[in-house]
């Protein structure tokens, strides 16, 4: 209820949960040398997105680094034009040049105004065919990114992400290795090139475009791919079986926060538990009323926030739970967080909390879909799960679906506490806590 300005109650509209989604799916065509381009017109928005995806993230590197620069330097300077002039060009047609890696991918997007997409697409053109990588630009990039990491070393949450990924996957997996920051200076011009020619290739990108791209824009986009280097995707690189360790701690002197991360191997996307486990850890910590905000925020004052989520990548999927907390609270805190995965592995989730999580996940997922930019994202998630956007109907609807004794056997199955990797950071006095 809320007051009127006459002085009368007005009573807020009930919450209308939709039963449906309409699905927009892409329209799909193919260039010359065979990238494969995916289209989303929404004709009213004056916009058009464009991200070009390579599997080129740094799972798929032989020299260390070289995976995220080569692709943040891209757009230094091209064999036609430095890095300041193509800056220069994409300001001022008001455009938006991204570059986003992962273990998995590198993404590349541009966005501009529909009249300068050609304009734009030019200037992706120099970026993405024609990179020149400068001797000079790679050693100042080099030299700047080894200080930071170094410097993002000594936070205890940066080093809890390091340990985690290592203890869940092990020290020589794609997905938890991690270097020296002084392998930095291992790279040269020579490097970025080897792994530009290899991955940056037609066969080894598809691209994603939203907005409004009509045919002519659509046309342009299928002679702009055929300018990227011909070639076959690379044979992806052989990874080995994960092998999770159940505790790691690192000392950290005069540490007054500690940063935990809790996770545990998962099925990928694809597995049939995939959705009820992310109703399970909507539960645990997936919005700000979760109950492990509740108890280590709300009830405790251990920390400022706490999440926990699901995280699905090409080879692994993983169900991970992470907070800051006061250093005099960490060895509550990590007995509260399996305190709670206990109690939704053995009590059946209220019908009124379930239902508000169920209106949480429905609401981000169409609050996603609301606008070209969202809607790409969506697609290309999809399309590296080997799905469609039709997923998105069977999520709602399974979310939909879920009832208390379903979420009930769904934590039983997979909550088990001797299958989960602990890690802690955080002052040397409370390694005595978790020793052993």
């Amino acid at each position: 209820m809320q007051m009127e300005s006459n002085g009368t109650m007005a009573r807020m509209p009930a919450i209308k949960v939709p039963d449906s989604l309409e699905t927009r799916l892409p329209e799909v065509t193919v260039a010359a040398n065979g990238v494969k381009i995916y289209t989303l017109d929404i004709p009213d928005q004056p916009v058009i997105r464009i991200s070009f995806i390579f599997r080129a993230g740094s799972s798929v590197q032989e020299k260390p680094f070289s995976a995220s620069a080569t692709a943040n330097m891209l757009a230094e300077g091209s064999r036609l034009h430095d890095a300041r002039h193509i800056a220069e060009r994409l300001d001022y047609f008001g455009s938006y040049y991204d570059v986003t890696i992962d273990r998995d991918y590198a993404v590349v997007t541009f966005a501009s105004l529909s009249r300068f997409f050609g304009k734009t697409l030019e200037v992706a053109r120099e970026i993405l065919a024609m990179p020149a990588f400068p001797e000079a630009e790679v050693s100042v990039y080099a030299n700047k990114h080894c200080q930071r990491l170094g410097l993002e070393r000594q936070k205890v949450s940066f080093r809890a992400r390091e340990i985690f990924a290592k203890a869940l996957f092990g020290p020589k997996h794609p997905y938890g290795v991690s270097y020296s920051e002084y392998r930095y200076n291992d790279l040269t011009r020579d490097i970025l090139e080897e792994f530009y020619t290899r991955h940056y290739v037609s066969g080894n990108c598809f691209v994603v475009a939203s907005g409004r791209v009509g045919p002519k824009e659509t046309a342009l986009l299928e002679e702009f791919a055929g300018f990227l280097p011909a070639g076959d995707a690379p044979a992806p690189p052989a990874f080995p079986k994960a092998v999770s360790e159940s505790f790691e701690f690192e000392g950290h002197h005069g540490a007054l926060q500690s940063a935990l991360r809790i996770g545990r191997l998962f099925h990928p996307r694809t597995h049939p538990d995939y959705i009820p486990m992310q109703v399970v850890t909507a539960i645990l910590g997936g919005y700000f009323g979760s109950r492990l905000v509740s108890n280590l925020r709300e009830e405790r004052g251990y920390t400022y926030g706490v999440f926990a989520g699901m995280v699905n990548m090409e080879n692994e999927g993983y169900i991970a739970i992470a907070t800051e907390v006061a250093k005099n609270a960490t060895v509550d805190s990590v007995a509260q967080i399996y305190l709670e995965m206990e109690r939704l592995a053995t009590e059946p989730v209220p019908e009124e909390e379930l239902q508000i999580v169920k209106n949480i996940m429905t609401g981000e997922v169409m609050r996603i879909l609301d606008g070209p930019f969202g809607i790409a994202d969506v697609t290309i998630e999809n399309i590296q799960n080997g799905t469609d956007n039709t997923y998105l109907e069977r999520f709602l609807r399974e979310v939909k679906a879920m009832t208390p004794e379903s979420v009930l056997a769904t934590a039983a199955r997979y909550l088990d506490p001797e299958l989960f990797t602990t890690v802690v950071v955080g002052d040397h006095s409370l390694e005595k806590y978790f020793a052993g």
